[in-house]
């Protein structure tokens, strides 16, 4: 039950990342480069976020043996 909980908050903060690089790109095509330049930085802290509920996840609810 961990687990699957540990990936969904994972898989959920991904989610997140993708709709703020939704906006970046937005933000960015539409000429406003300070909104694509902070909502990039939005981006990468949810993705490393993600990324690292997943993992650490994963590593931390393994079989021992």
């Amino acid at each position: 039950m961990k687990k699957a909980l540990g990936v969904l908050a994972g898989l959920a903060l991904l989610a997140l990342a993708a709709g703020a690089f939704r906006t970046a790109w937005t933000g960015w095509a539409g000429g406003h480069g300070d909104v694509g330049f902070w909502w990039t930085v939005i981006t990468c802290f949810l993705a490393a976020a993600g990324v690292g509920a997943v993992v650490g996840t994963v590593i931390h609810t393994r079989e021992r043996g």
